[in-house]
């Protein structure tokens, strides 16, 4: 029998619009919307479906709007599919979070709220200092961290064969990107981002995000959750805390995750959240296995049909 991995989505992949046909078309997704308000004490749902868009990619409410929006269509999907088993997720970045909670790490509230705070301190980051990124298309691992030891960054995401990503000082980024073409990168270029995130300009976010977490009740999660830092499976409540903190300025090693969990016979991978980009990598990353996403009405309907024709849920 196949095993089956959840995947949930990171910053970057949320969108004005999110969720509003999920909601609009589900009592019980409605139903989470309106307890996230609770929760938060202002209306995120608002803002996923209306934007304006420079509302919701802030970094306060991009976090917690792409957890929100991903958790829905895991509770939607399993309310298609009750008896749906997962056996181990994995989340990028922020998703991480989302992937705890859906293993039963933490609470949805207590989820939700630690999200938002993580992305209110990553805010105020971004605004103590002047930090980018960039995508590095085409070049491998080795020759890309030449380029950040030459530049003065460091690689912020490892996705897939290919596609790495580089974080810094924003003058640094520049130099970093006319290196990795000149090294062969087909491409090289800056992103739309706030600031320089899983890099050390993002230091000041970890003992504001490390108090909010000691405050937060946290169990070993069941099933398995692979860590962004380690790409190894998350253990106790203590370790989770610490890795949570660290990953701020850490490396996201999602291609190395993956492939521990195809190491360890997962041939199915569901992402859920807004966007496609983890089906993305890993198509580039594993060709041979089955990746199915639900982010929308139509998406929920197709995943489901394709897991009851397998004979799953």
């Amino acid at each position: 029998m196949s095993k089956t991995a959840f995947l949930f989505a990171g910053q970057g992949a949320q969108a004005p619009g999110m969720g509003k046909d999920l909601a609009e078309g589900s009592a019980s997704a409605k139903a989470w919307f309106g307890r996230a308000q609770s929760a938060l004490g202002y209306d995120l749902g608002a803002v996923c479906f209306n934007g304006p868009e420079a509302e919701l990619t802030r970094t306060e409410n991009a976090q917690p709007g792409t957890f929100l929006v991903s958790w829905v269509a895991f509770q939607l999907l399993r309310e298609r599919l009750p008896t749906l088993e997962f056996q181990a997720a994995a989340g990028l970045s922020l998703g991480e979070f989302t992937a705890l909670t859906a293993a039963g790490a933490m609470s949805f509230e207590d989820g939700l709220r630690v999200v938002r705070r993580r992305g209110q301190f990553m805010q105020e980051a971004c605004e103590a200092t002047r930090g980018g990124m960039a995508a590095v298309i085409g070049l491998d691992e080795a020759a890309t961290r030449e380029v950040c030891a030459q530049a003065g960054v460091v690689l912020a995401n490892l996705n897939c064969p290919g596609q790495l990503v580089i974080s810094g000082p924003v003058e640094n980024i520049a130099r970093a990107c006319e290196l990795a073409k000149a090294k062969g990168a087909r491409r090289a270029l800056s992103l739309a981002v706030a600031g320089a995130y899983h890099s050390p300009l993002m230091a000041g976010a970890q003992p504001k995000l490390q108090a909010e977490l000691a405050r937060l009740a946290v169990a070993a999660p069941a099933p398995t959750v692979i860590s962004n830092v380690t790409a190894l499976p998350h253990e106790g409540p203590e370790a989770i805390r610490a890795l949570l903190v660290a990953q701020v300025t850490s490396s996201v090693r999602w291609e190395q995750s993956m492939r521990w969990l195809l190491g360890h016979g997962f041939s199915r991978f569901v992402e859920l959240g807004p966007g496609t980009a983890l089906s993305g990598f890993m198509k580039r990353i594993a060709g041979n296995v089955q990746v199915l996403n639900v982010s929308d009405g139509r998406s929920l309907e197709a995943t489901a049909h394709a897991l009851r024709e397998d004979g799953t849920g």
